[in-house]
């Protein structure tokens, strides 16, 4: 019987995260997952605050005080984007479910669109907020 002689492979030499580079398509991807967990968790915070809304005319008074402080307006910015993000995301990951969008050259350039259109999103949000 032969032997069988196990090479070890080489280790990664450069484990350096502030030099690697991830192209946009994973930038864009790990982005979709973060909006996912951020509206996942800011549900919590909006029914916190429609809840003490509807308390009493005090706890509205309360929610509404609190809306109008410039926090309160970044955090509901913030949530409002990440929301924005994750469907535009969601529908980038649907069409390529259906096989668009698949290759390098046109994975990045819906990666790009992604972010654009979000980013003309997000300053419709904060025209809403503010």
């Amino acid at each position: 019987m032969g032997h069988i002689v196990k090479v070890r492979k080489p280790r990664p030499v450069n484990l350096d995260l502030q030099t690697i580079r991830f192209p946009i398509t994973a930038i864009a991807s790990i982005a979709h997952r973060v909006s996912g967990v951020i509206t996942f968790i800011s549900v919590a915070i909006l029914l916190w605050l429609l809840s003490l809304s509807l308390s009493s005319p005090s706890g509205f008074e309360s929610a509404a005080g609190f809306v109008d402080s410039f926090f309160a307006k970044f955090i509901l910015w913030g949530i409002l984007t990440a929301l924005a993000y994750h469907i535009v995301g969601g529908i980038r990951h649907l069409l390529m479910d259906m096989k668009y969008f698949e290759e390098l050259e046109t994975g990045t350039l819906s990666a790009q669109v992604a972010f654009g259109v979000t980013a003309f999103l997000s300053v419709l949000a904060g025209i809403l907020v503010w």
